[in-house]
């Protein structure tokens, strides 16, 4: 192991300065576009979606429940002047990732309101705790891998018509984007090459084994989609928020918790800091699919993180990998097609 990659993991739990904040976000600059956060009703999520909502963009807030989400609307419109020039606006669209079908509902009610989409921060989740082993989704699926991977590009894939759109309609390449929320624990806990294709369906008896192994899926998933539609201008790319006080540690220990906010666990602003600079830092550019975003936002190579196993994996065969991303985006279209109608190619 090498003293550079060693510092770059050590520089994900303890990172540097934030490089893009609300100090960065010019009143009304992103005014006329349109994003969706998933999951914006709480922790990560919901700090973006007060960054976002000053720069006169429309947000949809994504949200199992809608009381949650007007509650944390209404939270955010009380904490700004609404004087304040170049405000934007916030709605409620009802996504559960729990269920493939309300997954679909979610994209054909945000494609009756708006003609594109400029950025989808796929942002929402939930933590390996908070999961009993042996949970299934509504479709009956492994939860982690159920929402993570499956509901998460079943729900890109509907609304890339929407992102295509957006992205033929800019004159900046990449200034459409896709985020996906990664983790931490991809580097300490997930399996040999990311994922373990013979248990995807099973799932692991332990929790944090099944959060690491989806969130390298979604990994996977990122680059598969720049590979596919970068073509399009729209930028990919893999975010690690950073380690923050946010809903994945739900149904963690109330013993480990106090350990964790003492020594490791940063201010829930951060990871939305590091979302921030992954979806509107003019730094990060369409080439920049095939690495990730790092705390508190910072563009890490590919050949500069922990996991090499996992990098190599989710390259396609003809490039010297093992094809991984290809071969779970296959998985997750044979998972979602008994249930829904899948996208149009």
């Amino acid at each position: 192991m090498s003293l550079s990659k060693f510092k770059s993991l050590i520089g994900q739990f303890y990172p540097p300065k934030a490089t893009f904040t609300e100090a960065d976000l010019t009143p009304g600059s992103q005014s006329g576009r349109v994003f969706i956060v998933t999951g914006g009703n709480a922790g990560i999520g919901f700090e973006l979606c007060k960054l976002l909502v000053t720069t006169g963009a429309t947000i949809y807030m994504a949200s199992r429940s809608k009381e949650k989400a007007e509650t944390a609307i209404r939270s955010i419109t009380d904490s700004i002047p609404q004087d304040q020039p170049g405000l934007g606006q916030i709605k409620f669209l009802h996504l559960d990732l729990n269920d493939l079908q309300i997954v679909q509902k979610a994209a054909k009610e945000f494609a009756r309101q708006e003609s594109k989409l400029d950025i989808l921060w796929n942002n929402a989740g939930t933590g390996g705790n908070a999961v009993k082993w042996g949970t299934r989704t509504a479709q009956g699926s492994e939860a982690l891998m159920g929402m993570h991977c499956i509901a998460t590009l079943l729900f890109t894939e509907l609304l890339r018509p929407l992102l295509q759109a957006a992205a033929a309609s800019s004159s900046v390449p990449g200034a459409t984007r896709v985020l996906w929320l990664s983790s931490n624990l991809v580097d300490t806990g997930a399996p040999t090459n990311g994922v373990d294709f013979s248990m995807l369906d099973s799932g692991y008896k332990d929790g944090a084994t099944n959060y690491a192994a989806s969130k390298a899926g979604t990994w996977m998933l990122a680059h598969e989609f720049a590979t596919r539609y970068g073509k399009d201008g729209i930028l990919s790319i893999t975010v690690n928020p950073g380690v923050v006080r946010a809903g994945s540690y739900a149904g963690t220990s109330q013993m480990l918790m106090a350990v964790l906010n003492a020594t490791l666990l940063h201010d829930t602003i951060y990871g939305a800091y590091t979302e921030l600079y992954a979806g509107l830092s003019p730094e990060v550019k369409l080439e920049d699919y095939v690495n990730i975003i790092l705390p508190w936002g910072r563009v890490c190579p590919i050949d500069m993180v922990w996991r090499p196993d996992i990098a190599k994996a989710m390259k396609p065969e003809a490039e010297g990998g093992l094809g991984y991303g290809q071969k779970l985006w296959k998985w997750c279209e044979e998972q979602w097609k008994p249930h829904v109608a899948g996208p149009s190619k």
